[in-house]
């Protein structure tokens, strides 16, 4: 056995790896999931915004129009 990565074999790194893919496939279907089920509520609108009439501050000489 054993127990250093720096002294392991190829057959030990490809079995970490071999593994790591495995688990982020998992941790990748898990989140699409539960993406998947939050498409299926209720879609709630937002309201439009409709400006108006434009608006001058002044307090000084410089003016500003927003």
């Amino acid at each position: 056995m054993n127990h250093s990565i720096y002294s392991a074999d190829r057959a030990t790194h490809s079995k970490i790896v071999i593994v790591a893919l495995l688990l982020a496939a998992v941790v990748a279907g898990v989140a699409v999931s539960f993406h998947a089920d939050t498409r299926t509520a209720a879609v709630e609108r937002a309201a439009v915004f409709k400006p108006g009439k434009p608006v001058v501050l002044g307090g000084s000489a410089a003016v500003a129009v927003r």
